[in-house]
């Protein structure tokens, strides 16, 4: 994918980041996911006015929040008229930082494996949350945005998954997903008693952190095509479906 391809997927908000299309990448079988209906993004509860008018544009009418019960409180989706469906994955890292730091044995490198851990626990202890998400998309509620609180982890892998499901490439999945590295801008203030080098390691994306969540597919599951039959309950009508939806 080159930068100006990127570049024109990614809108470039003020008070929300990572607000990017879906669209247009390119199936295995030669398809297209349709533009302007699957968006991803981190949370939308510090929109500006000129933000409100550009989302609007998009004629939202759904969002899909992946944040935990208090994060939702903190920040209130700001588009009144948008269905939000809360699919709540409590958020674990940053706790478990804290702790390990009080322990004194927190560095950069046990940060990444506990972002490695908690993208197995997605599979693991929430994928009845992806799964209400696909049956969400099975309905008529696009244009729709998937988001949590940074949009990068819990977004990332419900994305990855979404992609998959459409046929797109794994390759390409692959550079979408860390397209976060481009577009998300870490709020200076979050987590700001750990080290600055662990707080650079957990507000990135590394392959390795979907790669783990695919090891506890194949741990729990045998393979992704069983984790989308048996764990997201996607059978082939169900793919056909969202592929008749998504694609063009």
């Amino acid at each position: 994918m080159s930068k100006s391809q990127s570049s024109s997927r990614h809108l470039n908000l003020q008070g929300a980041s990572n607000f990017r299309d879906l669209g247009g990448y390119r199936t295995v079988d030669g398809r297209s996911v349709r533009w302007r209906q699957l968006f991803r993004s981190n949370h939308l509860g510090h929109l500006t006015e000129t933000d409100v008018a550009i989302v609007r544009g998009l004629k939202l009418r759904s969002a899909f929040d992946f944040r935990g019960i208090e994060e939702r409180k903190a920040a209130i989706c700001a588009l009144e008229e948008v269905e939000v469906h809360s699919l709540p994955i409590e958020p674990t890292v940053v706790a478990t930082l804290r702790a390990r730091l009080a322990a004194g044995s927190l560095s950069a490198a046990v940060a990444l494996e506990i972002m490695r851990e908690s993208y197995r626990d997605y599979v693991r202890n929430n994928t009845l949350r992806f799964r209400a998400l696909f049956a969400h998309l099975l309905d008529d509620r696009a244009p729709l945005v998937i988001h949590c609180t940074a949009g990068k982890d819990r977004t990332g892998f419900a994305c990855a998954l979404m992609l998959h499901t459409l046929g797109v490439p794994d390759d390409v999945i692959a550079e979408d997903y860390l397209l976060t590295n481009r577009f998300y801008r870490r709020d200076p203030a979050s987590a700001s008693d750990l080290p600055d080098d662990v707080r650079q390691a957990i507000g990135c994306v590394e392959a390795s952190f979907l790669a783990a969540a695919h090891d506890a597919i194949r741990a729990d599951y045998g393979d992704l095509e069983n984790y989308l039959t048996q764990g997201l309950a996607l059978g082939k009508s169900e793919r056909a479906a969202l592929q008749a939806r998504y694609l063009s």
